[in-house]
């Protein structure tokens, strides 16, 4: 399969185009492709610097650019080139300003502006860094997630993703020998979501940090029975609180964090007084 050169062009940081077209690519495995990165493109001679590299490279062009005119440019040049340019929102915009009644306020970066929602995605990293690995549980009431499992089953870097989204995430390593605080038993406010995995899975990943720390030697970290027993452990303490768990053992991160949203929601629709009602 020959090499695709992707270009990507963005009037703010370019997150939002990225994760897009990481989403698509996801979709395509065997593909051989090149990503150039264009973020804070916002004049007509910044797209005029960078035709050239285009040119250079003709593969896709995939944008996000909100100036009319500075649009116009690239697709100009485009058109030129003979080169296809995908303007990646325009389809949601405008079905939104259809649905909405108003137009798009078109003004680079909006997404990204320090507003209400900006303060709280910085608190809720906070708070989540914070709380990881079992500490301050003394201000695990204020959580919005907290995730249980083993040692190496995702809890951090999964709390990350989702204080990334704005949800205030605390965790917790389950360790046979070392009860959890009274405090986990007793929470209200967060949804306590168990992480599990397979345990041959769970050793090879084991083994990897203790080589990644120039730690060679065998132990019960990573001893096969030792192991199994610690998933059984926590599993029986999942089923024992009822507690919604989720294997981790085949999903993404990002597909993990998804469907703890979801448990999420599904709650929260369930708790509220709109949900009572339509219940009564």
């Amino acid at each position: 399969m020959p090499r695709l050169h992707l270009h990507l062009l963005s009037d703010s940081t370019g997150e939002t185009l990225e994760m897009i077209a990481k989403a698509a690519l996801a979709q395509f495995e065997e593909a051989d492709v090149q990503r150039h990165f264009w973020p804070m493109v916002r004049s007509r001679q910044h797209i005029d610097r960078i035709v050239p590299d285009i040119a250079a490279h003709p593969g896709l062009v995939l944008f996000t650019l909100v100036n009319p005119d500075i649009r116009a440019r690239l697709e100009e040049h485009c058109v030129t080139l003979g080169l296809p340019a995908v303007p990646v929102l325009d389809g949601v915009t405008e079905a939104l300003a259809s649905h909405l009644g108003q137009q798009a306020h078109g003004r680079p970066g909006r997404q990204h502006s320090m507003d209400a929602a900006y303060f709280a995605r910085v608190d809720a990293i906070q708070y989540t860094i914070a709380h990881d690995d079992g500490i301050a549980h003394e201000d695990w009431e204020e959580a919005d997630i907290l995730l249980a499992g083993v040692s190496r089953s995702s809890k951090t870097p999964t709390s990350i993703y989702l204080a990334n989204r704005g949800y205030k995430v605390a965790n917790i390593p389950l360790v046979v020998e070392s009860p959890p605080p009274s405090a986990l038993f007793t929470l209200r406010r967060p949804l306590i979501v168990g992480l599990t995995t397979a345990p041959d899975r769970l050793i090879q990943i084991r083994r990897n940090r203790l080589l990644t720390i120039a730690e060679g030697r065998e132990s019960d970290y990573v001893d096969a029975e030792r192991v199994a027993a610690e998933v059984r452990f926590a599993r029986r303490l999942f089923a024992d609180n009822d507690w919604p768990v989720i294997d981790v053992t085949r999903r993404s991160i990002e597909e993990t964090a998804a469907a703890i949203i979801r448990l999420l929601s599904e709650r929260d629709a369930h708790l509220s007084p709109a949900a009572a009602g339509g219940a009564i």
